[in-house]
């Protein structure tokens, strides 16, 4: 049945002052927001910038030494010298091949038994075998391009011993903009930032229109003249700028802590992430409004926020490796367009043209999350 309640009157500023005072002082007597935007965003954080990498520092390879000539030793002890791979020297070819079926190593360089003939005639003709386990394909792209730098090198600084001139085929000199240190942490870190205030948001606000029925205060709201504009304000703005805090707290890490550069505004960074949280919190919002159970609009609210955000936001995965069906999901997560601004502004600065048609997505995404939230808000006790 519908509750009785006075007619509902225009909007006012006084009684959406009052309802924010109201929900401010709730949030500061409940720790569980406190901890969910000040402690989590930190924690996520160190997770991802510390655990997730995708350098390749340190590669255990196996050399299988058919050839204990001197030119085949020499090059042995110039891999070894490598700051990058770790060798594990043996004589036998299939006890190699046992270590790499086994992942006791991720690769085999194979120095063949003429190797030091064919290098001291200078024909031209000496060569290894590389290995690489295609199981694990990008682990395998570092072992063959490091055995080919490797080989490299070694050919290079055996013609400058024997003050000859060493030409290669093709001279590559790469030129890495935007992240010249080409680590991978300066890539996964504002993404990361991404991925960790959609969960903020959406549990942040997940939770308090549900409290409120649990708790039995929601008929006392619903029998005040408060309209349905204000109820859903006063349950966002405090969450809005508690969700400001936790991106503050997450801006700082990276810059301060995890030395990530940032080259963009202020400015964008608070318009971008303004328009981010609308999403996030309006999903929070409407699980909380639909389910009216903390723990199912808690679990929802994980669910819904952090798979899209992680899988299919480009972070990790990229977009346009998926399927067809897949990359149309893409363009209704938010996440998406949050990832690529922010990698944006840490990596090159404000760009226009990459900003600009992604803040109009999160735009389009915000008024679609809060108006959906704003459609199945209803003031009556049966909603």
């Amino acid at each position: 049945m519908s509750l009785a309640h006075p007619p509902v009157a225009g909007f006012s500023w006084r009684r959406l002052r009052a309802l924010c005072v109201k929900e401010t002082r709730q949030i500061l007597r409940d720790p569980s927001s406190l901890l969910i935007a000040v402690i989590l965003p930190v924690m996520l954080l160190f997770i991802f910038g510390f655990g997730i990498s995708l350098d390749t520092n340190r590669l255990r390879i196996g050399v299988v030494m058919e050839d204990h000539g001197v030119e085949a030793v020499r090059f042995a002890a110039a891999a070894a010298g490598s700051p990058y791979i770790d060798l594990v020297f043996a004589n036998s070819y299939d006890e190699m091949e046992d270590s790499l079926v086994r992942g006791k190593v991720r690769g085999i360089i194979v120095i063949p038994q003429d190797f030091t003939a064919k290098v001291m005639e200078g024909s031209g003709d000496a060569a290894i075998q590389v290995l690489a386990d295609g199981a694990e394909p990008n682990t395998a792209n570092f072992v063959g391009s490091y055995a080919q730098g490797l080989f490299g090198n070694w050919l290079a600084a055996r013609a400058d011993a024997y003050g000859a001139e060493f030409h290669e085929p093709i001279a590559v000199e790469p030129r890495y903009w935007f992240n010249p240190t080409t680590v991978s942490r300066n890539y996964l870190i504002p993404g990361s930032i991404s991925v960790v205030m959609t969960i903020i948001g959406a549990l942040l606000t997940s939770l308090v229109v549900a409290r409120e029925w649990e708790r039995g205060t929601m008929e006392a709201l619903l029998a005040t003249p408060i309209s349905r504009t204000e109820l859903l304000l006063s349950k966002s703005l405090p969450y809005y700028g508690l969700a400001l805090i936790a991106m503050a707290i997450c801006v700082l890490i990276a810059i301060f802590i995890m030395n990530v550069p940032f080259r963009g505004s202020v400015l964008m960074l608070l318009l971008s992430t303004s328009l981010f949280l609308g999403s996030a919190l309006g999903l929070g919002l409407l699980l909380s409004t639909v389910t009216r159970n903390q723990f199912n609009a808690a679990q929802g609210a994980l669910n819904a926020a952090f798979l899209p955000a992680a899988l299919l936001s480009g972070l990790i995965f990229e977009i346009a490796s998926m399927p067809a069906f897949v990359q149309a999901v893409t363009l209704f997560v938010p996440a998406r367009y949050f990832v690529k601004i922010m990698q944006t502004l840490f990596q090159a600065g404000d760009i226009p043209s990459i900003v600009v048609p992604n803040l109009l997505f999160l735009l389009l995404s915000a008024i679609f999350w809060l108006g959906l939230t704003a459609w199945k808000t209803r003031r009556r006790l049966d909603g």
